[in-house]
């Protein structure tokens, strides 16, 4: 097969391993940085350019569109997907998951464990916003913020109708949620390949911290997961729409809370901690599905 990789960088390390995992496996694997490719949006022969010259055919595409280029990453995706390219992750699904407020209320639509989420527009509701998620402590999330940047926890009521003013006034879309204090700083990351957890690994936040991402200093080790997080995990992804997926847990008292479904979720951190090769299952996963793919016409995305 031959497998294309949309990634800003080709040395990123979850790039790397995905290359690396192809060819270990046969194929050929080629990356493309999502913001040179154009289009030709034509309804006869549509196709994408990319620095001069018409890209050569894929068999299958690996989306790696960072939070930043999620608009022009999905549009040059869906590009490919009217050409009847094999995407492992589509455009919908992407963008479903890229809006935290969309991919709460669809999650919360399948039944699924959510921390109590409040979202208001004008500054007259903060107070029984605030209520709303049972009171402070609470965390203010904004919703376009990445690997922790833009999550703030307000320890008092009043700390938080300060913060949440502050970003209404700068115009910013925010969302209120419950703080688990029983998950003590940790979360749980599950990793979805098709209908399976591949691997799970327990993100635990830096002394004085509260978030457990490993951009912000946490620390990763591999953990076993029960069956209802297992369940969990697999349906988020599968109400998004996504084939690979990194899911992300806490363990409330009531069971598991989904806090984010992540479309591509990085390498590194779980293959490290796990010690299990994520990026070979992907490519395992893309020549199975990709080949039946290929015989169904492809079905125009809106």
């Amino acid at each position: 097969m031959h497998i294309g990789i949309l990634s800003r960088n080709s040395r990123l390390y979850s790039t790397r391993r995905l290359i690396e995992a192809a060819e270990a496996r046969g194929h050929t694997a080629r990356v493309v940085d999502t913001l040179r490719c154009y289009m030709n949006i034509a309804s006869h022969r549509p196709s994408i350019h990319y620095k001069g010259a018409e890209i050569e055919h894929f068999d299958a595409v690996v989306p790696r569109i960072g939070a930043s280029v999620t608009f022009y990453g999905c549009a040059v995706l869906r590009q490919f997907e009217m050409m009847g390219t094999y995407v492992v992750n589509d455009s919908v699904a992407i963008s479903r998951s890229r809006d935290k407020l969309r991919s709460l209320q669809l999650l919360s639509r399948k039944g699924l464990g959510l921390p109590v989420t409040g979202f208001a527009h004008s500054p007259d509701d903060i107070p029984d916003l605030i209520t709303m998620v049972k009171g402070a402590p609470l965390v203010i999330k904004l919703l376009e913020g990445t690997q922790g940047i833009g999550v703030v926890l307000a320890e008092t009521n009043q700390a938080a109708e300060s913060v949440i003013q502050a970003f209404m006034g700068m115009k910013a879309n925010i969302m209120v949620q419950e703080y688990i204090k029983e998950a003590r700083g940790a979360d749980i990351r599950c990793l979805v390949v098709g209908d399976k957890v591949v691997a799970s690994m327990k993100r635990q936040a830096a002394d004085g911290e509260f978030r457990s991402n490993l951009h912000r200093g946490g620390t990763a080790s591999e953990i076993r997961i029960t069956p209802e997080e297992r369940s969990t995990a697999i349906r988020a992804a599968k109400a998004m729409g996504l084939s690979v997926a990194g899911v992300d847990l806490l363990r409330a008292n009531h069971g598991p809370v989904i806090m984010e479904v992540n479309s591509s979720p990085g390498l590194q951190g779980i293959e490290t901690a796990t010690g299990k090769d994520i990026a070979g299952l992907i490519i395992d996963h893309i020549a199975k599905s990709a080949a039946p793919a290929k015989k169904i016409p492809p079905k125009p995305k809106g």
